[in-house]
Formats: structure tokens, C-alpha cells, sequence
């Protein structure tokens, strides 16, 4: 049927792709085919079981089998396997090169099964294989290569340098002071004492009135703290240690021992391992590339135990502020030579220090402990507590650690007990204290003193103490 003449004549162009399987390169032969006559009377005979039984006798197999099948397995007669040199069972040093032949049978289990197509030589009897990638391929390598343009330099996205530098920062540091408390954001031009923070962004100021998990959108925090310094527990040094033991230090294992809440580490003063520290520290400052920082004094300890969870329980709700009988006598486990009540803590053994680290005084607070004060929780008691008027609000309180240091136990008790050190008998060792009587006071004016000193340090002599934190 003819086509309408409204709708012209569209030219199809077909390719037909032909791939010859099965090649014959030898020439013809010489002459016509014949159809020779071979007589096939012979088929019985060779088909006969005498036949095969007869071969297997007068031909007999060319392999020499020897009891390990060519793998020596029997470790007599290896030069020096007994004496400790197992040399002669091992692998080599230096990898011998693979001989070509073998290379084929080490490919890696990607590269075996299906082969590749390869526009040269087709094996016999190949499946069938799409080419028209590969033709499209070879035609796209065979085209010249253009020469990409250089991208315009005006197009590139500029980096922001100022965002590193240190004014930059600060700005940003005081953005979040002025989100959490809007009413104190100072906004005027900077000067020596106050700086302006960086405006926040509409997402920021959302994300303060409306927190949620930046992974699990469906939790809602249910309190806030704000994160405040502790300073009514300001120690000497104004700063905390952690310690930690290699082993565990006492006998109970099936559950947690109470009574290392509140055990007591007491140093040994070591003046020529005091010495020593101080030696490398000033080396240290003298010429930090060469002399690395020692860290943390490498101190000796007496570790010291209640007897029991009675007396370790009772200690604890002594040193407990807000517990309503921490001023009951009763609570005491024993009383001193003068009669004076108190609680028993024993020698549990000595210990050195395996490793130690230390935070220099630029860097006080890189590390900290964060405790959760309830109000609502902790009210019972908190009226007699020294500092119930600064803890009436929930707040997170943080605690500097300055140093970290593991424990081990000492190590010439050790090298005494496998005989490879002398040891002092208990009675001659002058540092050793076998208990300690120990009782809850108030501080005196010394221990004030020195931490109303420590406290004016951190928060400046003629600043007043104030309560910050987001």
C-alpha cells in the first residue's frame, strides 16, 4: 500500500553486524573428495577388556610416586628444624619471579570467568557479545582529543579568609553569648574590653527557642542546665587529678567495691625524683625541639581503704552536703588515741606511676569533669549546705583536670618477690604509714585563705564572682 503523500519518506539506515565463529585458513585440496572404504573389523578387539589389561602390563605408567607425592612433609632430615632453624620449612626472603605460564593460573577471582571482548582473535564457538559499546569505544578513541578550555578565574567561588582570623573567632564565640542572653548583647564599636559578636542568623536564633537532635528529629530536651564553674569546690591547686589503676586494686571482683569511692592516695615525697622532673621542665622551656615535656611528675603512692562498705557508706554521707544527718556522730566507725571519733582507712599496697599527663596553664580547661545539680532533686539538706544559695538553680558545674595518671603497683615489691631486688623490711621503710584516721571538718582560715586567693586568681581581684554559662 502506498504511503500518503501528506507524510514524507523517512530513510532507515540498518547496520547488519556479521561475526564469522569458525575460520578455515588451510588452503583446499589438491583433489576431488573421495570416500575412502576402512574396514572396521578390528573394533571388537580393541573394545575387549584383554586389550586394556594387556596395554597396562607391557606399557607401564612413567611416573615416579614416591610416599609423599612430591610434597616433603616429614621433617627428618631438614637441616636444623630440631635445633630451632626453621629456615629450611619456610618461604623465602625474595619472592622468586612466577614463570609466564603460571601467571594465568594466579588471576584474582574478579578477572575469571566471562573473558573480555578483544577486537583481535575470536576463540572457537564464543557466546553471544554486544560490541556496540566497544565499537562506540574505538570510535571515540580514534577521534582527536580536544583540548580542554581553561575555567575562568572570575567564576571561581572565593574563599573567605577572615573567617580563620582570631577576631573572627572571638566574634563568633560572643554570638552564642548573645543568643542565650539577648538582653545583655553589647552592640556598640569595639574597644579593649568589649567586642561585638556576629550577627545570628535567623536558623540559629530558631535552633535556640527550638532545639531538636541534629539526627533523631522526633526527641525533645527536657531540661536545660547552664554550663557554670564550681568554685565552692575550688581545691588548693584549683584543679583535679584523674587516676587511674592498671589492675584492679582490691580483691572484689563480682561487682563494684564502694569503698573506692572514697579511698585516699597519699604521695611520697621523692626529692631526687622531684629533682629530676624539674630538671627536664626547665629543659623543656629552654629548648622545647629537643627536650620534650616530661608531662606530670612520676610520684609514688600509699593507697588507703575503709575496712568495709559500712564505714566507706558512712564516710560518704558525711562528705554529702545535703544529707540531713551528715553532722550526726554516730556515722563515726572508731576514735583515735585522743578520742577523738573518726573513720579507719588501711594500707591496701603502694603503687607507682605507669604514665602521666599534664595540661600546661594555657590550656587549663582543654579537659573537664561535668556535673548535673538538680535543685529539685538535691533540696532535702541543701538549706544547711555552705553553698545553698549559689546551687538553688539547676546547672551543669565543670571541674578542670590538669593531670591524668595510671597506677601500677610498685615495682620492686615485684622484682622482690621473683628475688631479682632487695626489698626494705615493712618496719624499716620510713615512708609507710599502716592506717589513717581521718574526720569531716570545716576548712580553717589557712585553707580559705588559700582558696579565696586561687578564686581571685581565676576571676580577677576586683571582678565580682558571677555566674556565667550557656
Amino acid at each position: 500500500m502506498a504511503a500518503p503523500a501528506s507524510r514524507p519518506d523517512r530513510a532507515y539506515h540498518q547496520d547488519y553486524i556479521c561475526r564469522i565463529r569458525y575460520e578455515n585458513n588451510l588452503p583446499p585440496p589438491p583433489g576431488s573428495v573421495k570416500l575412502l572404504d576402512i574396514p572396521i573389523d578390528g573394533l571388537d578387539y580393541y573394545a575387549s577388556p584383554g586389550f586394556a589389561s594387556r596395554l597396562h602390563r607391557s606399557q607401564p605408567i612413567n611416573i615416579e610416586a614416591d610416599a609423599e607425592l612430591g610434597m616433603p612433609i616429614d621433617l627428618v632430615g631438614m637441616p636444623g628444624v630440631f635445633d630451632g632453624d626453621e629456615s629450611a620449612i619456610q618461604a623465602p626472603l625474595i619472592t622468586p619471579p612466577i614463570h609466564p605460564k603460571d601467571k594465568s593460573l594466579l588471576r584474582p577471582l574478579s578477572e575469571l570467568g566471562k573473558p573480555k571482548y578483544q577486537g583481535g582473535g575470536i576463540s572457537f564457538l564464543r557466546r553471544t557479545e554486544y560490541i556496540s559499546s566497544d565499537t562506540a569505544r574505538a570510535r571515540s578513541e580514534a577521534a582527536p582529543k580536544s583540548t580542554p578550555k581553561p575555567s575562568n578565574p572570575r567564576l571561581r567561588k572565593p574563599v573567605d579568609t577572615s573567617k580563620d582570623d582570631p577576631i573572627n573567632v572571638l566574634r563568633a564565640a560572643v554570638k552564642g553569648f548573645d543568643i542565650a542572653n539577648p538582653e545583655d548583647a553589647y552592640i556598640g564599636p569595639d574597644t579593649n574590653d568589649n567586642i561585638k559578636g556576629l550577627e545570628p542568623t535567623p536558623a540559629e536564633l530558631e535552633a535556640w527557642r527550638d532545639p531538636r537532635h541534629p539526627l533523631k528529629s522526633n526527641l525533645k530536651p527536657i531540661d536545660f542546665y547552664p554550663i557554670l564553674p564550681d568554685h565552692s569546690a575550688d581545691t588548693d591547686t584549683g584543679s583535679y587529678i584523674v587516676a587511674k589503676f592498671s589492675a584492679n586494686p582490691t580483691q572484689v571482683v563480682d561487682k563494684r567495691d564502694t569503698r573506692m569511692d572514697v579511698g585516699i592516695l597519699r604521695p611520697i615525697d621523692d626529692d631526687a625524683m622531684l629533682a629530676e622532673h624539674n630538671a627536664k621542665v626547665a629543659a623543656n622551656k629552654a629548648d622545647p625541639v629537643r627536650n620534650p615535656h616530661p608531662g606530670g611528675a612520676l610520684f609514688n603512692y600509699h593507697f588507703y581503704l575503709p575496712a568495709d562498705e559500712i564505714s566507706a557508706g558512712n564516710l560518704k554521707r558525711k562528705l554529702d552536703v545535703h544529707a540531713p544527718d551528715r553532722d550526726d556522730p554516730g556515722l563515726y566507725t572508731t576514735s583515735n588515741r585522743d578520742g577523738k571519733e573518726t573513720f579507719r582507712l588501711g594500707l591496701q599496697r603502694m603503687y607507682e606511676t605507669g604514665r602521666a599527663t599534664a595540661q600546661d596553664s594555657d590550656h587549663a580547661y582543654r579537659e573537664i569533669a561535668l556535673a548535673l545539680h538538680d535543685a529539685e532533686v538535691e533540696a532535702n539538706g541543701s538549706e544547711s549546705a555552705p553553698d545553698a544559695e549559689e546551687r538553688s538553680k539547676n546547672a551543669a558545674y565543670y571541674y578542670p583536670i590538669m593531670q591524668k595518671i595510671q597506677l601500677k603497683p610498685h615495682r620492686s615489691k615485684n622484682l622482690a618477690q621473683l628475688g631479682m631486688a632487695s626489698r626494705l623490711h615493712d618496719d624499716e621503710d620510713p615512708t609507710k604509714i599502716d592506717a589513717y584516721d581521718a574526720f569531716v571538718d570545716d576548712l580553717d582560715e589557712y585553707e580559705k585563705a588559700n582558696r579565696s586567693a586561687r578564686r581571685a586568681e581565676l576571676l580577677g581581684e576586683e571582678e565580682e564572682v558571677q555566674d556565667e554559662g550557656i
